[in-house]
C-alpha cells in the first residue's frame, strides 16, 4: 500500500504541464547567445541557439538543442561538423538575422572558415569547433552532442544573454 506521497506523485507526473507556464518558468533562467554553423558541400548554414552547453571535460564535448521543425538544422546535420560561434552584446541583430527565415542568411554576413571547414562569424567573442558525435531525440528537439576540435577566444568581450524574452549581457559581481 502506497503513502499519500506516493499517490500524489503518481497524480502530478500524470499532470500535463502548460507549455505556456513551462516557458515562463524556464524564461527566469539566462542562456548565452549562440550561432551554429556549418558548410555542407560548401554551402553555409546558420540557426540561433540559446541551448548551448558543456557536456564533458573529457573527451571535450558541448551539446545543444535543435528543433526538431527546424529549417536549418536539416541544412547543418549533413556536414557531420560544426561551429558554435558565441555571440557578444552587441550582436543582438546578428542573433536575430540568423533566427529568421532569411534565404541566404550570409549574404550580409563577413565570416572565415574554421579549421572544420564551418563558418566562424566576424566579431563573435569566441568560437568551438566540433565533429558531431552523438545526435539524441528528446521531445521535439534534437540533443547535439559535438567533440570539440578546435577552439578559441576571438575578441573576449562581453556575452549576449537571453532572459524573460529580452537580450541582455552579463556583469560580474
Amino acid at each position: 500500500m502506497g503513502s499519500e506521497t506516493d499517490s500524489a506523485q503518481d497524480r502530478h507526473e500524470q499532470d500535463t504541464i502548460d507549455p505556456g507556464d513551462f516557458r515562463r518558468v524556464l524564461g527566469h533562467l539566462p542562456t548565452g547567445v549562440t550561432v551554429v554553423t556549418a558548410a555542407p558541400d560548401g554551402h553555409p548554414a546558420g540557426m540561433t541557439i540559446g541551448s548551448f552547453f558543456s557536456v564533458s571535460l573529457d573527451p571535450p564535448l558541448v551539446g545543444f538543442c535543435a528543433g526538431k521543425g527546424s529549417t536549418s538544422w536539416p541544412l547543418i546535420a549533413p556536414a557531420g561538423v560544426f561551429a558554435v560561434n558565441v555571440l557578444g552584446a552587441d550582436q543582438a541583430g546578428v542573433s536575430n538575422h540568423f533566427a529568421s527565415s532569411a534565404a541566404d542568411r550570409f549574404e550580409e554576413v563577413a565570416w572565415r572558415a574554421g579549421v572544420t571547414g564551418s563558418p566562424v562569424l566576424d566579431g563573435v567573442i569566441a568560437h568551438i569547433e566540433c565533429r558531431t558525435d552523438q545526435v539524441v531525440e528528446a521531445g521535439d528537439h534534437w540533443i547535439v552532442v559535438g567533440r570539440v576540435v578546435d577552439l578559441e577566444v576571438d575578441g573576449g568581450g562581453t556575452p549576449l544573454v537571453f532572459l524573460g524574452g529580452r537580450y541582455g549581457s552579463f556583469e560580474a559581481i
